[in-house]
């Protein structure tokens, strides 16, 4: 039997990723799943293994897959499973074996005895673990046989143990002294067969036991195995008069194929006008079926022959054709896939018509296309010429210079199509616009910010320019020249501070398609309570702050939450004022009402005039404390001390200071009598800074008594007497009080100078 005869196994995970992909049958699990796969009794499933034949005499049993396998492109393959071989007769050394196998006709029923299971004229591979020497007339023994033929199997004298074919067939020497096939345990064995690259039609058949190989050699399919096409993977055993158990588990079968892309390409050609053959590189199509071709061997076969096609890079045909293509891998891993097929159709060339769509950008009117991008022909290697009418088409006037960036409104442009071998055809190109991308104006709102209240941070993202809601893209610029252009980009629109402006978006839409849209900017100013102003108390009083109605929210920093907050004292406090979503922060300041000053005292004779600086007029005055005028003239006072009270607009507590109001001299005869000899105010001395000047009536001083002088004066000017006449003195002095309050008295005095 050739390569065709061996067993292929697959799953069939169709896969389109190009990659390899492993395809297996499983006897495993617990409980073992047996899909896919058919018992012939008395094999039974039983937890994790299958019980091929239980412990009882003239058994037989197995277990077959349910689809017949072809491996005519497969070069290689590998089987793995568990067997154990127990039961009470065993122990007597009786028994028969069972047998893993491929073949075209799979049992229905099971031949006992030394049949292991396996239907009479068997044909395909079989591997046989045998257990009951029948040769040498009984006794326990262990065996591997392969036969690759047709195996009659009729009695316990033509079977699997007899078969003898030069190059077809194998017998082991007895395992029974290293390898025993009875005992409790499972042993693992694992199969592989690979073509024989001497001779591809055989195989070398490699069989090990727990990793020990009882063979590695070729094998030649004989008889009816070497034209078998396909069959059917199993497992037999049987008991005759003697009895075993034969369980098998863990099996796992595997094959590797080329995985293709796709398992059909599909081309038209019109034929040459001279020879009416078409001509195609059946290489090019490589690419469609695996996506490295240069890592595979491609043969091609017209569809019904075994016989490649000689020159692939130049096939001529002159009717439709089906090409198969079958993929080796170069390195030797996977199987050949025969799947692929190239249909190849001869007729009359013909360009499609198509329909170019692209932008009306912005609503610019035009769109730029790109000709050379209809698809009007899947013939490769063709020339194209574009014409705005048909008529230039005909006549090859007027052709279009740049197909690749032709600017055009919606219309129509025609395209003269001409193959490798010289075949034409025209199709219609329509230019149509997509549908333009929908924008509005928007404007978004966003509160002051608080130390730069001409400004706002905006979310531009949240303006509701369109009503895409998927496949979109926004960019933002401040200038519509920058939407355009694509510069300048706003970089975070999340948290764009700005004053009250306009920006604008380009909205992209799922084609590449965009418009921009104005975005207004509007920055919410402050809202100030209007009734709410600084306040100036009585240091020791308290009073109330009110932001008035109106306002959505109040939050005081004294925590109150309402519109107005009474007994607060001097300090700085602030209220929160919210108007739709926007807080205005309001600072309000309770300031100490200033004290007046009394600034100046001036004393004239017996009266007073007092002057007031600092506070808030109107002043009003009184000397004590009780009864008060709004003149700040008091008259007729007698001398010494005085307390004068003054208080503001506020009425707080009086601003107060004590003056002296002094002694009052009029004359003076400087005459050495002792008499009126001179003017004495030496009694102010504890006045702060205090000076007694004299004047003539023109104003000229004459005369200034101070500390060293002890204030007094005795009529003279420059050590001389002076005329005997009226003259004006001034004292001045400063209180000692807190605000060393300026007191200045005025008077006159007559000097009779005695001859």
């Amino acid at each position: 039997m050739n390569k065709n005869l061996l067993f292929y196994f697959s799953i069939l995970l169709f896969t389109l990723s190009g990659k390899s992909f492993a395809q297996t049958y499983q006897l495993t699990g617990n409980p073992i799943n047996t899909t896919g796969w058919t018992i012939v009794p008395s094999a039974a499933a039983n937890t994790d293994f299958i019980m091929l034949t239980d412990d009882l005499t003239n058994k037989a049993g197995a277990i077959k897959l349910n689809d017949p396998i072809n491996l005519k492109y497969c070069d290689k393959w590998r089987v793995e499973f568990d067997f154990r071989i127990d039961g009470n007769g065993t122990s007597s050394g009786k028994g028969d074996g069972f047998a893993f196998w491929y073949l075209a006709n799979p049992p229905i029923t099971s031949q006992q005895g030394a049949g292991l299971g396996i239907p009479q004229n068997a044909t395909g591979l079989i591997i046989g673990f045998d257990i009951y020497n029948n040769m040498a007339g009984g006794g326990l023994m262990s065996k591997v046989h392969v036969a690759y033929g047709v195996v009659p199997n009729t009695t316990d004298s033509n079977g699997l143990e007899y078969y003898n074919t030069a190059g077809s067939s194998f017998h082991s020497a007895d395992l029974n002294s290293t390898q025993p096939f009875v005992g409790s345990t499972y042993k693992h064995v694992e199969v592989t067969g690979i073509t024989d690259p001497n001779t591809p039609t055989n195989w070398i058949i490699t069989v090990k036991i727990d990793g020990s190989t009882i063979t590695s050699q070729t094998f030649i399919p004989s008889a009816g195995a070497a034209t078998m096409t396909q069959g059917y993977f199993g497992f037999s055993a049987s008991t005759g008069a003697a009895s075993a158990k034969h369980s098998i588990k863990n099996v796992k079968i595997y094959t590797d194929k080329v995985s293709i892309l796709k398992t059909l390409a599909t081309q038209s050609f019109c034929p040459n006008p001279t020879t009416g053959f078409g001509s195609v590189n059946l290489t090019d199509f490589n690419a469609q079926f695996v996506a490295n071709p240069g890592n595979y061997t491609f043969t091609y076969y017209p569809q019904g022959s075994s016989t490649p096609i000689a020159n692939p890079s130049n096939y001529e045909f002159n009717t439709n054709k089906t090409i198969t293509i079958v993929i080796k891998d170069n390195a030797g891993v996977l199987c050949d896939n025969p799947d692929g097929k190239i249909q190849l159709d001869l007729s009359p060339f013909k360009a499609n018509d198509k329909t170019l769509t692209e932008c009306n950008n912005n609503k610019k009117g035009t769109a730029t296309f790109n000709l050379n991008s209809a698809n009007v022909t899947d013939v490769p290697g063709v020339t194209k010429k574009y014409y705005k009418t048909l008529s230039d088409l005909n006549s090859g006037a007027n052709e279009i210079s740049n197909p690749d960036n032709y600017i055009s409104a919606p219309g129509t442009v025609y395209v003269k199509v001409t193959t490798p071998l010289g075949c034409t055809g025209s199709a219609k190109i329509d230019l149509t616009f997509y549908p333009d991308t929908p924008v509005k104006e928007a404007t978004i709102q966003s509160c002051f910010i608080e130390n730069n209240i001409t400004n706002a941070i905006f979310n531009l993202t949240t303006a509701n320019v369109t009503s895409l809601t998927s496949g979109v893209s926004k960019k933002y610029y401040t200038t519509i020249a920058n939407a355009l252009n694509d510069t300048n980009e706003i970089t975070d629109p999340y948290q764009y501070t700005s004053t009250s402006t306009a920006v604008y978006v380009k909205v992209t839409d799922a084609n590449s398609c965009f418009a921009i849209a104005k975005i207004n900017l509007a920055v919410l100013p402050p809202v100030k309570s209007a009734i709410l102003k600084d306040k100036t108390i009585c240091i020791e009083n308290k009073t109330d702050l009110d932001a008035g109605p109106g306002f959505d929210e109040y939050i005081w920093s004294t925590g109150a939450t309402t519109s107005a907050i009474k007994d607060v004292s001097l300090g700085t406090y602030w209220v929160k004022l919210r108007t739709g979503n926007c807080f205005t922060t309001q600072i309000i300041n309770v300031k100490p009402a200033p004290n007046p000053v009394i600034s100046n005292i001036d004393i004239h004779n017996n009266t007073i005039s007092v002057n007031v600086s600092g506070g808030t007029p109107p002043y009003q005055y009184s000397l004590d404390g009780t009864n008060w005028q709004i003149s700040n003239t008091f008259t007729g006072l007698a001398r010494g001390e005085v307390k004068v009270f003054v208080k503001d607009l506020y009425n707080c507590p009086p601003t107060e200071v004590q003056i002296t109001v002094p002694n009052l001299i009029n004359a003076i005869t400087p005459n050495g009598d002792n008499k009126n000899d001179f003017i004495d105010y030496s009694a102010l001395a504890y006045k702060k800074n205090l000076v007694f000047t004299v004047y003539d009536r023109y104003g000229n001083k004459l005369y200034e008594a101070n500390k060293i002088r002890n204030y007094t004066w005795d009529g003279k000017a420059y050590g001389k007497k002076i005329p005997s006449a009226t003259y004006w003195y001034t004292i001045s002095w400063n209180e000692n009080n807190k605000n060393n309050t300026e007191t200045k008295y005025s008077g006159w005095v007559l000097v009779k100078n005695m001859e």
